[in-house]
């Protein structure tokens, strides 16, 4: 019997959500969510003893700054902060990629933008233009905001077209992807749908939230995402993510990458101001 889209999509949230349910007492439980990590699950999506994560977390993270006051200086000490412990990459306004790049040049700290942030209503050709400039500014990492009102709308051709042309964008410059879905102001399904098109668009990354919207990452969207992507997307964990506590919890749940603005407390085991706008 041929299904219509909707019911497809339905069908497919709901396998998604009942394969979850199976591990929802690993979810709700960090010391479980530790053992998770202690013994190797492969969801991690670690190289390695996964029990060295708490000693390796540095890599994980990028380290961020995008408030809209932030200034050269404040900019410049992130970048030294992210050579010194060793970050993944940082997360800084488009305005800053070009003085991030040159401080960064040399060393293995990659430089990470935003497109279309904090709302991602701008239309395909922006983003895209938006993320080119980026990219010849040094660039090689972009966290694109997708349109969440034509999600939100069903509109979900315009909402993978619109991850596709940042894609490509991307990948001219062999730069990657990351697909920031503000799971803070969709349900379950829609999650489910927009972590489904970011894979259909061959984005690198889902992500969870920009920092912006009233509610950051949490293991079950997390863990949700990380269903509904398979082994080979990496996923993002960002807003709200302060104590190294946390930082594991998203890991055991299936992150790859955390955006923090307090990567230095994390890594240090200390917890992070509570300070949302950073993201």
């Amino acid at each position: 019997m041929d299904l219509s889209r909707d019911q497809l999509v339905e069908l497919v949230t709901k396998e998604v959500l009942a394969a979850l349910a199976e591990r929802s007492d690993i979810l709700s439980n960090p010391s479980k969510l530790r053992e998770v990590v202690a013994n190797g699950a492969d969801r991690v999506s670690f190289h390695g003893d996964a029990e060295d994560v708490p000693m390796d977390l540095a890599k994980y993270i990028d380290h961020t700054l995008l408030k809209p006051d932030a200034t050269a200086d404040q900019i410049d000490v992130l970048c030294d902060e992210a050579l010194e412990f060793g970050f993944a990459s940082v997360c800084i306004n488009p305005t800053w990629v070009k003085r991030a790049a040159e401080r960064l040049r040399g060393s293995d700290v990659k430089v990470c933008t935003v497109i279309g942030f904090p709302l991602g209503a701008n239309t395909p050709d922006v983003k895209a233009s938006e993320a080119r400039r980026a990219l010849r500014d040094g660039a090689r990492e972009v966290d694109m905001v997708i349109n969440i009102g034509a999600l939100k709308s069903g509109q979900h051709d315009l909402v993978r077209k619109d991850i596709e042309r940042v894609v490509d964008a991307a990948r001219e410059s062999g730069a990657i992807t990351k697909v920031i879905l503000e799971t803070g102001l969709l349900t379950d399904e829609e999650k489910v749908i927009a972590s489904a098109l970011a894979k259909r668009a061959k984005a690198d990354f889902v992500k969870t939230s920009t920092g912006f919207a009233g509610s950051g990452a949490t293991v079950y969207d997390v863990a949700l995402m990380r269903e509904t992507v398979g082994p080979e997307m990496g996923v993002k964990a960002s807003g709200g993510v302060r104590t190294l506590e946390d930082a594991e919890d998203m890991i055991a749940a299936g992150a790859t990458r955390i955006g923090a603005s307090a990567g230095v407390q994390i890594v240090g085991g200390a917890e992070g101001e509570d300070d949302g706008d950073r993201y």
